[in-house]
C-alpha cells in the first residue's frame, strides 16, 4: 500500500538576515493511511514547519512531498488550496474560530468554500459527533475551552479529509478538557480511519499515538 504522505529528502530553509537556517534538514518519512503519529521535540526543532509542509501551507526548499501519491512540492497556490480543501483538516492550538459565527456557522464555513450540499445538516451531525449537539447556536465566547476545541475538530472534518493535522490541540486546555479532546481524536482515528499527525508536548497524547517521531534541529532523531 502506498503511503498517504511521503517526504523525500525534504529540506526547508529560511533566510534570517544573512544567515540561512535549516528548519527541516533532509527528512525522509512515510506515513501510512490511518496511522496516528505524535510529532515531538524541543522548541525550534522543526515540528510546526513539518506540519505546515505536510499541510501544503508551505513548500520545501529541496526534496519532494507526496500527498496520496501526488507530488505537491511545486504546485501553484490555487492547486495547493484544492489539495488542502479536499484532503486535509487542521486543528490549531488557538482554535481560530470566527467570534461572530455560532458553533454551527464555524463548522459550515469550510463547506461553503467547497459548495457542499446540505451544509447545515452535515455541520449539525459533526457537532453532535463531538458531543456538542446542545451547543449548536452558541458563540465561541459562550463556550468553554474544551468545547471550543471540539468545534475546531468538527470544523476540521467538514470536508471529509483523509488527513488531520493538529498543532498542540490540548496546549491551552486544562487536564480534564485535554483528556476529553484526546478521546475525540483517538475515536476519530480508530472509527473513521483518519490519518492523524499531532504536534504535541503532551506525553498522554504521545502514548496513545501508534508512532512517535522526535525531531531535533530539523532532523528525525528517533
Amino acid at each position: 500500500m502506498k503511503p498517504i504522505v511521503e517526504l523525500r529528502n525534504v529540506t526547508k530553509e529560511y533566510l534570517m538576515g544573512e544567515v540561512i537556517v535549516k528548519a527541516i534538514d533532509r527528512v525522509n518519512l512515510k506515513i501510512k493511511k490511518s496511522e496516528s503519529i505524535a510529532l515531538m521535540g524541543p522548541s525550534g526543532s522543526g515540528k510546526s514547519t513539518m506540519l505546515h509542509l505536510v499541510g501544503c501551507l508551505d513548500r520545501p526548499t529541496k526534496g519532494k512531498i507526496l500527498i496520496d501519491g501526488k507530488d505537491v512540492s511545486n504546485l501553484s497556490d490555487n492547486e495547493l488550496a484544492v489539495i488542502r480543501r479536499k484532503k486535509i483538516g487542521f486543528i490549531f492550538q488557538f482554535f481560530n474560530l470566527i467570534p461572530s459565527f455560532t458553533a454551527l456557522g464555524n463548522v459550515e464555513l469550510p463547506m461553503m468554500f467547497s459548495r457542499t450540499p446540505k451544509r447545515k445538516e452535515k455541520a449539525k451531525e459533526l457537532l453532535k459527533a463531538v458531543g456538542l449537539g446542545q451547543r449548536l447556536h452558541h458563540y465561541p465566547s459562550q463556550l468553554s475551552g474544551g468545547e471550543t476545541q471540539r468545534v475546531a475538530i468538527a470544523r476540521s472534518l467538514a470536508n471529509d479529509p483523509q488527513i488531520v493535522l493538529a498543532d498542540e490541540p490540548t496546549g491551552n486546555l486544562d487536564s480534564k478538557s485535554g483528556k476529553e479532546i484526546l478521546e475525540v481524536l483517538v475515536r476519530l482515528n480508530k472509527e473513521k480511519g483518519v490519518t492523524l499527525l499531532i504536534v504535541t508536548h503532551d506525553n498522554l497524547i504521545a502514548r496513545h499515538a501508534r508512532r512517535k517521531i522526535k525531531l531535533r534541529d530539523g532532523k528525525i532523531v528517533r
